[in-house]
């Protein structure tokens, strides 16, 4: 029953697009700021901008320009709050895409930039290969690049800004927090939902497991129709996270399928979003299935692919107490022996 056929769908979501960096002058808006009195927005590029939000791609901005002025200028248009971490600077505008990958904590490779100069095309290209860059001149063709389509638009994709938004906002509070880490964390009054899968929510699982990388533990994706195979077997339980705040939601944030056989059951898959990873969440749910295998008195397993960025996924692990018990080529078999189940921290409240 398990399929870990990874190729259809990779084949459907290689090389989509997380987030599209804008340049301003003579690109969002008509005209350059420092020289021209009569500034104003590209109604083709405002089209794609909006249209973009909607698919849940987020948007941020590269731009040669004095930021206070030029901020000024996003918000007179009534535009500012389609972006996020802009970086509006005098630098390398390949230093402000870094930046920006860095912020959102994505790969170079899903992020696209669009710009009116070929010299500031050539010059992302040329430090970021990865980088998707597109003239500004091609802007009716934007929309209909598959790299620009998702296969689903969820909830949480239409909302996507806008979490994103909250966590910047959640950020820059923590950085001023007169406590320690777990007084700010207490202060946020965090609930954590960790329920089964229903078919309403296999958009939103497919989505995950295609945009998750860093914190995705076997690095294994599956389809929409895999995912509803899996919901309707009694071998499976599919479990989703919803983690909410005083701020608002994060949205579904993680997932784990589990493999359940009479003896022991086997966490297959396992993804935490990294917008929650200093929230301290992913230990909560290891947890909270470590406690439901030894509930059902059976031993717990979790498959380990190691990838290029999961690293952290395997630290989890071992700190959650599973240890390596085989070997099958890249796969990592680990198991839990159940006897250091840790309670869940105080200033998170689960509700299932």
């Amino acid at each position: 029953m398990l399929c870990t056929n990874t190729n259809i769908s990779e084949e459907r979501n290689s090389k989509k697009i997380k987030c599209v960096v804008w340049d301003l002058d003579n690109t969002v808006w008509k005209g350059i700021l420092i020289e021209d009195r009569d500034i104003t927005v590209n109604n083709k590029v405002l089209k794609v901008i909006k249209e973009l939000d909607n698919r849940g791609i987020l948007q941020s901005i590269a731009s040669k320009n004095d930021y206070a002025i030029a901020m000024k200028k996003l918000e007179e248009l009534g535009i500012e709050e389609y972006f996020i971490y802009p970086q509006i600077n005098w630098g390398p505008k390949s230093e402000s895409v870094d930046i920006i990958a860095k912020s959102i904590n994505i790969g170079i490779d899903t992020i696209a930039f669009i710009d009116d100069q070929a010299f500031e095309l050539e010059e992302v290209n040329f430090t970021h290969s990865e980088v998707l860059c597109i003239d500004v001149s091609k802007i009716e063709e934007i929309l209909e690049m598959e790299e620009m389509k998702p296969i689903f638009i969820t909830e949480d994709s239409k909302l996507r800004r806008l979490l994103y938004k909250n966590d910047i906002k959640r950020n820059k509070i923590e950085e001023k927090f007169d406590g320690n880490k777990e007084e700010f964390l207490a202060s946020l009054n965090m609930r954590l939902s960790i329920t089964e899968a229903k078919e309403e929510d296999l958009m939103r699982v497919e989505e995950l497991t295609v945009r998750t990388h860093q914190l995705n533990a076997s690095g294994y994706t599956y389809s929409y129709e895999e995912l509803k195979e899996f919901i309707a077997s009694n071998k499976y339980k599919l479990l989703v996270v919803e983690l909410n705040d005083k701020f608002g939601t994060y949205g579904k944030i993680g997932l784990a399928l589990l493999e359940c056989e009479a003896q022991y059951w086997t966490i297959k898959l396992f993804i935490m979003s990294c917008r929650v990873i200093s929230r301290g969440v992913g230990s909560v749910v290891l947890n909270y299935i470590m406690q439901l295998a030894k509930d059902n008195n059976v031993k717990l397993r979790a498959d380990f692919v190691s990838t290029d960025r999961n690293k952290m996924m395997y630290v989890a692990y071992k700190f959650a107490g599973f240890n390596q018990i085989d070997v099958r080529g890249n796969l990592i078999i680990l198991e839990n022996s159940l006897d250091k189940i840790q309670k869940c921290p105080t200033y998170i409240k689960i509700e299932n």
